[in-house]
């Protein structure tokens, strides 16, 4: 069943003004207070769509976030990262009701068109976090939640003060502090959330044995990245960023990793030709397999077959 068609929001007034929020003091950047928002009022769900960033850091909130077809419920402190188009969707959670006594937060909007001719415009591509799903939020540990919310706190401070030509320059300046404490964080989490992640390698060594045993490689092809992902409920920028911290290769290296033992073993004791592997192994082209595996093995297919001749 489709769910409902995404309500785009194109600019950060018109947030605020959704919300019942004064208009922001800067069009393409603001810094809002969750227990500024009074009115929570959710007897359905919506699926939203923003033009800007959204760097959000929750506790306690009487809804759940969806991102693709994964829930989370913000009953920690954690903090998720939106890039501008994703589409995420809110659950109202009927069974509790909104206690500002209890809920707080942040969120931090930027409009691209802030970062424009600053360094974090090309670079803020290259936070993978922003693409991870909902469900691969951030956990943060007390001393850390300070930490956020102290730079979050500066660049509040900056963005209620004066506007002057260094303005632009020292928030910028706070945001990209911010990412890289949570690009710190998440490299702590995968390495202290270890039962998960072990799980998640175990899955993917399984997997992959699975996949490269099956008798129709040929017609399936090579497993992309995407698939595993997909296979393992996590988003592709989240299991590449694991595996990288947890093993030093990326999804794609695995891939290879474990094709190339399929091949070697083939080679070594099997009479089919490169061209009858390179097929069976879901190659299109032989010179496809042939060019991975000199690059993977620094032998041609040949080379390595007749090394145990």
């Amino acid at each position: 069943m489709a769910g409902p068609t995404p309500y785009r929001i194109e600019t950060i007034t018109e947030f605020h003004q959704l919300r019942g929020l004064p208009n922001p003091e800067h069009p393409l950047i603001s810094v809002i207070n969750m227990e500024d928002i009074e009115q929570i009022q959710m007897n359905e769900s919506i699926s939203l769509v923003f033009d800007f960033y959204c760097c959000a850091l929750k506790r306690n909130f009487p809804v759940k976030f969806r991102y693709g077809q994964q829930k989370f419920d913000f009953d920690e402190g954690v903090m998720l990262f939106m890039a501008p188009s994703q589409i995420f969707r809110v659950d109202h959670d009927s069974t509790r009701t909104l206690d500002h006594s209890k809920s707080s937060g942040w969120m931090v909007f930027i409009h691209p068109d802030f970062l424009w001719g600053t360094s974090l415009a090309k670079t803020i591509k290259q936070y993978e976090y922003f693409d991870y799903s909902v469900n691969e939020a951030l956990f943060l540990s007390e001393k850390e939640e300070a930490t956020i919310i102290g730079i979050i706190q500066n660049i509040q401070q900056e963005y209620h003060s004066n506007i002057d030509q260094f303005s632009q320059q020292i928030i910028v300046s706070q945001i990209e502090v911010l990412l890289n404490y949570a690009d710190r964080f998440y490299h702590r989490q995968f390495i202290t959330r270890k039962i998960t992640n072990h799980d998640i390698l175990n899955r993917l060594e399984a997997l992959l044995n699975d996949y490269f045993n099956s008798n129709n490689l040929a017609e399936r092809g090579l497993p992309t990245v995407q698939f595993i992902a997909e296979t393992l409920y996590v988003s592709p920028n989240y299991l590449s960023g694991l595996l990288k911290v947890m093993t030093g290769q990326s999804t794609q290296q695995h891939i290879h990793a474990v094709l190339i033992e399929k091949a070697k073993e083939r080679l070594s004791t099997t009479d089919l030709s490169v061209s009858e592997i390179a097929y069976e192994l879901g190659f299109e082209h032989s010179q496809s397999f042939s060019r991975l595996f000199k690059k993977k093995t620094n032998y041609s297919p040949l080379e390595f077959r007749r090394s145990f001749n």
